[in-house]
C-alpha cells in the first residue's frame, strides 16, 4: 500500500510539470482575441497548446516519472501518445445516424472527421496513461542489454520501442471501448455538475486537504481537463478559454480565498507575532501575502500553520468550500491559466461572467481570515513563526549550514542527512520531493532555518520539503552539487576525511602524466564506461557496473581519491590534470 501511494505521489507531481507550459498559452490565446491585440496568429499560437494538451501530458508525465528525469522518456511518451490516438481513431466505429443524409462523394471525408472529433474528447486521459506508460518503461529498461546483433536498439532506445507497442494496446482499448469509456465520462460529468453547490463545496474542502499528500493535483486534473465538450474542448479549463460561459465553477472560488482570505491571514500572523519579532519575521508575510494575491500559490503560507494548527486549517479548508458554491450561486464564474492570482484574474476578466463580484466577497473573505486567525491564534496560543521563542543555541545558521564556500544546496544536503542518504532528488511547483533512505536522520529545525515552510512523510522513505515557487531551481541545485562534489556528510560539519576543494587543488599533482590505460583498466574497461567528464580538479565517471571497480588499482595509477555515489557514478580526484586524463580516456574508449 505505501508502494502505491508514493507512486500516485509521484504521478501528482508529474502532472504539473505540463502543467506549467498553460500560463504562457492562456496570456498568448487571450492577448490574440479581438477585444485586446486583436493578432490571429498569437491567438492561435495560445491555441495550439490547449489543442494539444494531450501530447503535452504524455511527454511531460514521462519525463516527471522516470529517473533523472531522463528526455528519452518524454520521446517514449510522445511515441505511446501518437499510436495511441491515431490507431483508436481507426478502430472507433461511427454510427450510421452519424452518415445520414451525407452523399457517397463525402462519407469518408466526414466518417473520417467524426472519428477525429470523438478521439479528440479523450486526449487528455490518452496522454496521461501514454506518459505513465512510458515512464515506468523507462525506468524498467532503461539500461536493458539486448544480443550483440540488437545492441544497438539497447539501453534507452528501447524504451521508445516498447512505448509504441503499448501504444497498440492502448489504442485498443480506446478504440473498441470508446463508446463505454465516453458514456462513462459523460455520466460522471453530469453527476458532478447536477451536484451544484454541494458538488463544488465537496471539491474545495478536498482539493485543500488533500495538498498534504500531494494529490490534489490529480482532483484537479479531473476538473480542469477532462470533465465536460465544447466544441471539441474538455475540462473546465480547457471549455473556459474556448469561450464556454458555462465552465469556470471549478476555478471561481479559489480567487476570493487566493486573492483576499490567504493574505489577510498572513496579516494576522504578522500581528499576532511577538512585538520584537514583527520585524524579523515581516518581510516573509510580506513576500507570501503578495505571492498568493498576484500568483495563486498558496502552500508556502498554507505550511505556516497546516501542522502547527490543524483546527484552522481545517477551518480553511471549510472556507475554501463556502467560496466555491457561493461564488456558484451569484453566477460568477472565472478562469485561470495557472492559479487564482491577480495576473489570472485580469486575463480572465472579459472572458468571465460578472467578474466584478470578486470584489465584494474578497473583501468579506479578508475579513473573515482575518478574524478568525486572529482568534485561533490568540486563544490556543498557537505557535506560528513569530510567536516562537528564538533559538537559545542561534549557531546552526544557513552560513554554518553550507560551509564557508558551499552554497545553501549543501545546507539543505546536510539537513536531509547527507548525500549518502538522498535516493532521489525533484521538486514539484512548491516543494522538494525527495526518496531518502533513512527518514529519521532529517533534522527538521535546520531545514527551517534554511527556509522551509515545512516537511511532510507521505510513506517511508518519501519525503517532501515545502520550501516555496523556487523549489525546482533549488532542487536543481541539489542534483548539481550532488553530481559535482564529493560526499557531503549530515549535519553541520564537513566530514573529517573530505578536504575543501581548495586546499585539495593545491595539495595535488598534475595528472596529466597519470598512465590512462591502467586508469581504464581499473575502471572495468571501456566498455563499463557510460559517461565521463571533467569537473575542475577530478573526473565524473558514470560506470555501467560499479562492481567492477577496482579502487586499489586506481590508486597505484595515480588517482589521490575515489567517491562511490549511487548508480554507478562516481568521482576520481585527480588534481589539475584532470581535463587532460579526460581528454586521454575519451581517445581510449
Amino acid at each position: 500500500m505505501a508502494k502505491f501511494m508514493a507512486n500516485v505521489q509521484h504521478l501528482g507531481r508529474s502532472l504539473m510539470l505540463p502543467i506549467a507550459v498553460l500560463p504562457v498559452a492562456a496570456i498568448l490565446l487571450r492577448i490574440g482575441q479581438p477585444d485586446l491585440l486583436n493578432i490571429a496568429f498569437i491567438a492561435a499560437a495560445g491555441d495550439a497548446i490547449f489543442a494539444n494538451l494531450g501530447m503535452l501530458f504524455a511527454v511531460g508525465i514521462a519525463v516527471g516519472f522516470a529517473k533523472g528525469n531522463h528526455g528519452a522518456a518524454g520521446l517514449a511518451g510522445l511515441v505511446a501518445y501518437l499510436v495511441a490516438v491515431n490507431g483508436a481513431q481507426i478502430l472507433v466505429q461511427v454510427s450510421p445516424e452519424a452518415l445520414e443524409g451525407v452523399s457517397e462523394a463525402h462519407k469518408g471525408i466526414v466518417e473520417s472527421a467524426k472519428k477525429v472529433g470523438e478521439i479528440k474528447k479523450l486526449r487528455v486521459p490518452i496522454g496521461i496513461i501514454s506518459g505513465l506508460v512510458a515512464g515506468i518503461l523507462y525506468n524498467r529498461y532503461y539500461n536493458i542489454r539486448l544480443p550483440e546483433f540488437l545492441a544497438f536498439f539497447g539501453g534507452r532506445r528501447f524504451v521508445p520501442i516498447a512505448a509504441g507497442v503499448c501504444g497498440l494496446f492502448i489504442a485498443g482499448i480506446f478504440g473498441y471501448a470508446f463508446p463505454s469509456i465516453s458514456s462513462g465520462i459523460d455520466s460522471f460529468s453530469q453527476g458532478v455538475v447536477n451536484a451544484g453547490g454541494f458538488g463544488l463545496f465537496v471539491f474545495g474542502v478536498l482539493n485543500r486537504l488533500l495538498i498534504v499528500t500531494g494529490l490534489h493535483h490529480i482532483l484537479n486534473n479531473v476538473a480542469w481537463f477532462v470533465m465536460g465538450d465544447y466544441n471539441g474542448a474538455t475540462g473546465d479549463l480547457g471549455r473556459f478559454f474556448a469561450g464556454d460561459k458555462t465552465a469556470g465553477a471549478f476555478m471561481t472560488g479559489f480567487f476570493p480565498v487566493m486573492m483576499f482570505g490567504l493574505p489577510a491571514a498572513c496579516y494576522a500572523m504578522y500581528r499576532s507575532a511577538l512585538p520584537e519579532r514583527r520585524k524579523e519575521v515581516g518581510g516573509m508575510y510580506v513576500s507570501l501575502g503578495l505571492t498568493s494575491l498576484l500568483t495563486g500559490v498558496t502552500e508556502p503560507i498554507e505550511f505556516t500553520f497546516m501542522f502547527l494548527a490543524p483546527l484552522l486549517y481545517a477551518v480553511h479548508a471549510v472556507l475554501t468550500g463556502i467560496s466555491m458554491a457561493l461564488m456558484d450561486f451569484l453566477n460568477v464564474k472565472l478562469g485561470f491559466g495557472f492559479s487564482a492570482g491577480l495576473f489570472d484574474y485580469v486575463l480572465s476578466f472579459k472572458l468571465g461572467t460578472n467578474p466584478w463580484m470578486l470584489f465584494p466577497v474578497g473583501l468579506a473573505y479578508a475579513l473573515i481570515y482575518y478574524f478568525v486567525f486572529r482568534f485561533f491564534i490568540k486563544k490556543f496560543d498557537l505557535k506560528v513563526p513569530g510567536r516562537e521563542a528564538v533559538d537559545a543555541e542561534g549557531g546552526d545558521d544557513i552560513a554554518a549550514l553550507s560551509g564557508d564556500e558551499d552554497s545553501k544546496a549543501h545546507g539543505y544536503i546536510r539537513a536531509l542527512g547527507g548525500s549518502d542518504n538522498l535516493n532521489t532528488v525533484s521538486a514539484c511547483t512548491t516543494r522538494l520531493r525527495l526518496e531518502v533512505k533513512d527518514n529519521k536522520a532529517i533534522d527538521e529545525a535546520a531545514l527551517k532555518r534554511l527556509g522551509a515552510r515545512g516537511v511532510i512523510r507521505p510513506s517511508e522513505g518519501a519525503l517532501q520539503v515545502v520550501i516555496g515557487p523556487s523549489a525546482e531551481l533549488m532542487a536543481d541545485e541539489i542534483k548539481a552539487v550532488l553530481a559535482y562534489s564529493g560526499p557531503i556528510g549530515a549535519g553541520l560539519a564537513r566530514p573529517a576525511n573530505v578536504a575543501k576543494p581548495s586546499i585539495m587543488a593545491a595539495s595535488l599533482e598534475a595528472g596529466a602524466n597519470l598512465d590512462a590505460m591502467a586508469i581504464l583498466t581499473a575502471l572495468g574497461g571501456a566498455g563499463n564506461i557510460n559517461a565521463l567528464k571533467s569537473a575542475s580538479t577530478r573526473l565524473v565517471i558514470t560506470l555501467n557496473d560499479a562492481e567492477a571497480l577496482d579502487e586499489a588499482a586506481l590508486t597505484q595509477a595515480g588517482v589521490r581519491a575515489v567517491a562511490r555515489l549511487r548508480g554507478g557514478l562516481t568521482h576520481l580526484v585527480i588534481g589539475p590534470g584532470a581535463q587532460a586524463l579526460e581528454a586521454k580516456l575519451s581517445a581510449l574508449a
